[in-house]
């Protein structure tokens, strides 16, 4: 029995130092494994990854609370406080598990996302454009950035339009993957520009605007954006040359242009005015009122609101009744609908790149871009 009483511990603390050298490694290789993650987690689970990390590294939490006004911090004290007594060593597992189940999601959606996809069209890394039942599907598919629109994905956008009006498809449908619609333009295209080459920035993107703008003006078929979730800026005010406007009770509709010293585009100067009364526009476009769904629908922007739990289903089955019907009637109707404006849209889309080329090369826009990267960089 002595002999026993001695040994059981031994084999015990044996076990426990293989445990703990195991459980280390598994830690430090989840660190490594987080560095290559591509998608943004979100902030609940960063929150957990800052809490476990904390606590495997330092123990329970032993720092003293942030003020209530410091939001951050204040939420990385309660997510660290809020593991109480764990230990570092569950600590450390937990957070290895966590990771591990972020790759193995991450990797899941790479294969699906790798995956053929029945009409699947080749060419394309910042979108997913499909075409089955007679739509065309082009959707915003940078859901890590909330679908912001950097210049590879303008001019994808202006060849998915392309092609989706030459193609058999019937309809055509803009949409966002993900929890966002599309947060309007990359302000990274602002970026990383030396003081002498802001002209031709300026100018050659008032160029790509125009183009961009000019695909939707041009659009013969019926184009309908099924906006799913908030949307800013550009991808707002395109949506008046859109034919139908299906959004989710979750969709906001933001242009925040005087914030960023900017001002309207996407012919909204023209067509908002005319859909929602120019009271209602000026508070849009002007003081960068943010509209629900609801407002929008009630303003004459969005054509239906429907609930987010049934979203996806209502909108799809009414858009495959839409695309069975007869095409050419569909394509003559919207051209005798829009032929009269045509014209005059196309000399307003002119007209609006070029007040923004002046408004990128102004000191008053430049400031107020560094100011919102400086709000940004400080959350």
């Amino acid at each position: 029995r002595p002999a026993q009483a001695v040994c059981i511990p031994a084999i015990h603390l044996h076990m426990t130092a293989a445990t703990m050298q195991v459980s280390q490694k598994d830690f430090q290789k989840a660190q490594e494994q987080l560095k290559l993650l591509k998608k943004d987690p979100g902030n609940e689970t960063k929150l957990k990854l800052y809490a476990l990390f904390k606590q495997a590294t330092e123990g329970p939490c032993n720092a003293p609370k942030p003020g209530m006004l410091d939001f951050v911090k204040k939420a990385k004290w309660d997510a660290w406080n809020s593991l109480g007594n764990l230990s570092q060593d569950n600590a450390r597992q937990k957070y290895a598990e966590l990771v591990s189940s972020l790759v193995s999601a991450e990797s899941a959606s790479q294969k699906k996302e790798a995956s053929p996809e029945e009409g699947r069209h080749d060419g394309y890394e910042t979108l997913i454009v499909t075409t089955k039942n007679n739509i065309t599907k082009i959707m915003f598919n940078r859901p890590d950035r909330k679908n912001a629109i950097n210049h590879q994905m303008y001019r994808e956008i202006i060849k998915a339009l392309e092609e989706a009006g030459k193609n058999d498809s019937t309809i055509a449908v803009i949409t966002g993957n993900g929890d966002y619609y599309s947060s309007g333009n990359d302000l990274n295209n602002f970026t990383n520009v030396q003081p002498g080459e802001m002209e031709k920035m300026a100018k050659d993107g008032a160029v790509l605007l125009k183009e961009f703008v000019g695909h939707f003006i041009d659009f013969p078929k019926p184009l309908i954006a099924v906006v799913n979730g908030p949307a800013i800026g550009i991808c707002v005010t395109v949506l008046g040359l859109c034919d139908l406007v299906y959004a989710s009770d979750r969709a906001t509709f933001h242009t925040p242009f005087s914030q960023l010293g900017q001002s309207p585009e996407g012919c909204s100067s023209y067509l908002f005015p005319k859909i929602m009364g120019l009271a209602k526009a000026s508070e849009m476009l002007l003081f960068s009122k943010k509209l629900t769904a609801a407002e929008a629908c009630a303003q004459g922007l969005v054509t239906e609101v429907f609930p987010d739990s049934s979203f996806q289903k209502e909108v799809w089955a009414r858009l495959e009744a839409y695309a069975s019907l007869p095409k050419n009637s569909l394509a003559v109707s919207k051209q005798l609908l829009r032929s009269l404006e045509k014209e005059k849209l196309h000399a307003v889309n002119s007209r609006e790149c070029e007040v923004l080329t002046e408004r990128w090369l102004s000191d008053e826009c430049v400031n107020a871009i560094v100011s919102f990267f400086q709000k940004k960089s400080k959350l």
